[in-house]
């Protein structure tokens, strides 16, 4: 009987190609999301990780006082008290045809124990002599030099802290296999001496690498004791740790919104799955009469579905790994602009992506494919056969998949309600209102179809009739379709709303916390590259200046962690700039003035930190408690930043640097006059002089390209939706053959027919995008005021503009209309002898 079995399911296959092609592509996207998203992610962090690895080297600690350098002295100390081996490093950024490196700056003499660079591959003694004596020289990676176009000894154009330098390729980076090929992409190195001269920092060091392999508490404290205060030591690895920390928010909703395509591509397979029990029921019905086991028919349908499965997921693999590569640039431009510096010219293949995606593949196919196949088996046989049962069992079925929904959309709204901040539990109340909908459309669609029925009566015309009739008497195969479009159309209203409202919340925020008319910063790194000291005092004194207030950003010690500093010298007018969540404007400034701090709501939610309470940071001259006088909205960072005033900061700490400026205008002074008359001033120096209208245009450039990828997910989604569409449309054609048959001999005509089967379509699609503006919104709540705040610490405005939802339900009837004009067509073309043909 096994035999015939198979022949049975092949010979079925084969008359139905376009159905099996369209349930393999359904799998193949949904794995193919979620393989690249994870790919991308993954790719991200082990460039930073291998970036890292690269610049310590075989360093086990590092000392280091965050973002301020350390004086060299203090290297000089240690290695004369024996602390060794030990090397210094100073380290920064530049870039070169506009591509970010990593400059590295090491003393020889110091360098064997912990990195390999000084064995130059191919140049021996006298590339290490360049790199000594001759200004600007430095080391690259083979490959990069080849993607530039450089060969050793060419001298090419680099910008450091906003200016232009000359560089010379003195040699070329050992690289003995691909791991260390791929690390060295983005780094540049350089002799100590040069390096300082590159980036400004004579007589400063960023850290002090120590090889310390027996390391234990006792001992660090040991050195830390001898350290001047501010300077701490810590495992070199922890730098990867910190990066992995600031972006696993943003990966975990990627993961999330990925995981939805597959929602929608399960969806998919069920549909097929489905549609494959429905139209084998009298083969199925007629091998159970003949002694076929309940067994057999289980495990021919689950065997059907497990070779789907592999064959979709082998080739999502495929398509992911080309997919990421999209990915991989989006998802590094968003960590460039949110969070650090961070060059991936690659994807990284690693077997724990590729294994999560086989997984979710095959796991998403079984479980989709578990109900048609328990379907095709409990039904006795005679009641197998019968159409009439099928769909009164459907409807009966709908009940109760409706009562479940119901029950799932209950238990998210509790898992809201519960106390607390996890993220996952948020992830949780979100899928349980995709399911629970889900399982709710085909009892919704039921009642909707019987209420359009109701009231088209004998008013409409009978093709109306017919295809409102039709819809409702074959929901057991339209109830899956219109619930996978409608999640698909949900997801696309609920991202839309919560980037609009996230849009309209930043762009109200800029417009009130930008006061200043002119800012001006570096080029390159704007937030922490030092500006010349001359600089600040001609902009002072340019003609229609007013008041200049200045901003510098580095990293202190705290009693809750390393932190973002932002030092700040406020002008009179920069007051207005600031909107509190916690705490009195006027005297919240002024305790900042006399010494307080100011935290941002993402730094105040992640550390639990409220009005009054107080911080303790690490100066030099030991450890000091801040009070914090108010909690502003700000939404530059998603770590958080606390604010603190120049003068209170130099009382504490010896140096003060400025990164930007902003500029506030007599009021009689055009503010463009003095823009220009500005960059005629300053034409020597490499810097952004933008207005306060170019500042905020530029500022939502960027977070429109952080949300790019989110764009792409939701394309993506409505893809496999579509796909599931014309699946589910096209098995619709083949199940009613016979009955559209008989509507053309006895009298209907081709057009008719066509028009008849696009209203069905049509009406569909309608449907599905009714029913997802209610899903939409409630995705939308919960991602703008759950997920996100727990994710990043930000209250967000809840913005629903009417054009995202008009456009939602435009998109599902356009959608299904597409979807189903290839089958309208072949309906209406098919003879009726050939329809009415049994087989």
């Amino acid at each position: 009987m096994i035999p015939l079995l198979w022949r049975s399911s092949l010979r079925y296959h084969s008359t139905r190609p376009w159905q099996l092609l369209l349930a393999i592509l359904g799998i193949t996207l949904g794995v193919a999301v979620v393989t690249a998203v994870d790919l991308a992610n993954e790719s991200a962090r082990r460039a930073f990780a291998l970036s890292v690895e690269a610049t310590a080297g075989k360093a086990t600690h590092q000392i280091g006082a965050g973002e301020t350098t350390l004086p060299e002295s203090l290297y000089l100390e240690l290695r004369l008290g024996g602390l060794r081996p030990s090397a210094p490093v100073v380290e920064g950024y530049l870039s070169v045809s506009g591509r970010s490196f990593r400059l590295l700056g090491i003393d020889p003499f110091a360098e064997a124990p912990f990195r390999n660079y000084l064995e130059i591959a191919g140049g021996g003694r006298s590339d290490l002599a360049a790199l000594l004596t001759r200004p600007g020289a430095v080391l690259m990676a083979a490959e990069t030099a080849e993607a530039l176009q450089l060969e050793r000894g060419a001298h090419f154009s680099a910008r450091v802290g906003g200016r232009v330098r000359l560089l010379e390729l003195a040699g070329f980076l050992p690289a003995t296999d691909l791991v260390e090929r791929r690390a060295q992409e983005g780094l540049l190195v350089a002799d100590i001496a040069t390096t300082q001269e590159l980036l400004g920092l004579q007589g400063r060091l960023s850290r002090i690498d120590l090889i310390l392999p027996d390391a234990d508490p006792r001992s660090l404290a040991q050195i830390e004791a001898g350290l001047p205060p501010g300077v701490r030591v810590e495992r070199a690895a922890a730098r990867v740790e910190v990066m992995e920390q600031m972006t696993r928010a943003f990966s975990i909703n990627l993961t999330a919104l990925s995981l939805l395509a597959l929602v929608v591509g399960m969806f998919l397979i069920y549909n097929t799955m489905t549609f494959s029990v429905i139209q084998r029921r009298p083969l199925i019905g007629t091998l159970r009469a003949l002694g076929t086991s309940q067994a057999e028919i289980f495990r021919l349908v689950g065997t059907e579905a497990l070779m789907l499965g592999v064959i979709g997921t082998a080739l999502g693999l495929l398509l992911g790994m080309g997919l990421a590569g999209v990915l991989v640039r989006l998802v590094t431009r968003t960590i460039n602009d949110l969070y650090f510096v961070l060059d991936v010219t690659g994807v990284f293949l690693t077997p724990l992506s590729l294994l999560k995606g086989v997984a979710l593949g095959l796991a998403a196919t079984l479980i989709a494919a578990l109900k048609p196949a328990l379907d095709a088996t409990r039904t006795p046989p005679r009641q197998v056969m019968s159409r009439s049962f099928l769909e009164t069992h459907y409807r009966q079925g709908a009940l109760h998949s409706g009562a479940v929904g119901l029950l799932l959309l209950l238990f998210g709204a509790l898992l809201l309600a519960l106390p607390g901040d996890s993220l996952m539990v948020g992830f949780a109340a979100l899928a349980a209102f995709i399911f629970g909908f889900a399982f709710a459309v085909p009892q919704i669609t039921l009642v909707l179809m019987g209420a359009l029925q109701q009231l088209v009566g004998q008013r409409a015309g009978f093709l109306l009739r017919l295809a409102v009739r039709g819809l409702s008497a074959s929901v057991s195969r339209t109830g899956i379709a219109i619930a996978a479009l409608s999640v698909a159309i949900a997801a696309t209203i609920g991202m839309g709303i919560m980037i609009d409202s996230f849009r309209q919340t930043v762009a109200q925020w800029l417009e009130h916390y930008l006061q200043a008319d002119i800012y001006i910063s570096a080029l390159d790194d704007p937030a922490v590259t030092p500006l010349p000291e001359h600089l600040v005092s001609t902009v002072r004194q340019a003609p229609g200046v007013h008041h200049v207030s200045t901003y510098w950003q580095v990293e202190v010690d705290s009693d809750v962690g390393p932190i973002e500093l932002a030092v700040l010298q406020l002008a009179p007018e920069s007051d207005r700039g600031y909107h509190f969540k916690s705490g009195e404007r006027q005297r919240a400034v002024r305790q900042f003035h006399e010494g307080a701090l100011l935290v941002s709501e993402p730094f105040a939610f992640h550390h639990r930190v409220e009005v009054g309470d107080h911080i303790e940071l690490l100066t030099p001259k030991g450890s000091r408690s801040f009070p914090v006088a108010g909690i502003f909205y700000h939404y530059g960072t998603s770590r958080g930043t606390v604010q603190m005033a120049r003068a209170v900061y130099l009382r504490h700490w010896r140096e003060a640097e400025v990164s930007s400026l902003g500029v506030y205008v007599e009021p009689e002074s055009d503010v463009e006059q003095v823009v220009n008359g500005l960059r005629r001033a300053l034409e020597q120096e490499a810097l952004e002089i933008r207005s306060n209208r170019g500042l905020r245009e530029a500022s939502l450039q960027i977070f429109d390209r952080t949300f790019a990828i989110t764009a792409v997910l939701r394309l993506l989604a409505m893809l496999i939706a579509f796909v599931g569409v014309i699946s589910a449309l096209m098995a619709l054609q083949l199940e009613r053959s016979r009955e559209f048959g008989i509507l053309r001999a006895t009298g209907m005509t081709p057009a008719e027919l066509w028009r008849m089967v696009t209203a069905q379509t049509g009406l569909m699609g309608l449907t599905a995008g009714l029913l997802a503006i209610p899903l939409g919104l409630v995705l939308a709540l919960v991602l703008i005021l759950v997920i996100n705040r727990r994710a990043f610490g930000w209250s967000l405005l809840v913005e629903i503009p009417p054009g995202v939802v008009f456009e939602g339900v435009l998109l599902a009837i356009v959608a299904a209309l597409l979807a189903g004009l290839v089958p309208a067509r072949r309906m209406a073309a098919t003879p009726p002898a050939e329809a009415l043909r049994e087989e």
